[in-house]
């Protein structure tokens, strides 16, 4: 089964911007030296100021909820995502990210390199069990390797927790959800960047996604 997403993202690039991160120095999420192997960055969402952009709008929010971090989206066809302001060449990023609530039909998952709102990778899942890595390239939005995002019956749905991984590794971009590789890649388009989450809505609104235990180490 093949879901298509949707071409065009509408983004507010406020939304997305990050509050206190120039420095990448952080009080909750805290990078560490870099070593073969090293936790590069790593957050657990328990300090509500180590950086992530609260946002608070009719149809929106972006915020630290109950030790994790939250993005509500009530608007259909919208992506909103957060960057802590950090750069990166290669990493491992993993995350495990919860439906909260609102419709099953959303998408959600970990950016990496992340260069402004209309260049970077994301390792997006949906909680009707669909997944694919996409590329937004000068505002395009596609599915890489694939006609459209995929069904798997590792993606646990409803109202539940994956742990999502994404590798970036030269040019090859790997997913992994719950410990099982779903889908590897080859592009070269970006190779440095920033890392975030994102969420998003397609034609319901009310997606409700929470994530913890957000770590980048160095593959």
């Amino acid at each position: 089964m093949v879901k298509q997403i949707r071409i065009f993202l509408v983004i507010l690039s406020f939304v997305i911007a990050t509050l206190a991160c120039s420095t990448g120095t952080l009080n909750g999420g805290t990078p560490a030296p870099t070593k073969y192997n090293a936790v590069l960055f790593q957050d657990d969402f328990s300090d509500p100021t180590s950086g992530w952009a609260i946002v608070h709008e009719s149809n929106q929010i972006m915020d630290y909820y109950e030790g994790r971090f939250r993005i509500w989206v009530n608007q259909t066809n919208f992506d909103v995502w957060s960057v802590p302001g950090l750069r990166f060449t290669d990493v491992q990023i993993q995350a495990d990210i919860t439906k909260l609530g609102g419709p099953d039909d959303n998408d959600t998952g970990i950016i990496c390199r992340y260069k402004n709102p209309d260049n970077f990778y994301g390792f997006l899942i949906s909680s009707d069990g669909y997944y694919g890595i996409t590329m937004s390239q000068a505002g395009d939005h596609k599915v890489i390797g694939m006609d459209g995002m995929k069904f798997s019956s590792t993606i646990k749905t409803g109202v539940a927790t994956n742990h999502v991984q994404a590798d970036c590794v030269g040019n090859n971009l790997t997913l992994y959800v719950n410990g099982t590789k779903l889908v590897s890649v080859e592009d070269s388009t970006f190779a440095v960047g920033d890392v975030g989450l994102l969420a998003g809505s397609f034609d319901q609104p009310g997606v409700d996604i929470s994530f913890d235990n957000y770590i980048v180490k160095k593959p």
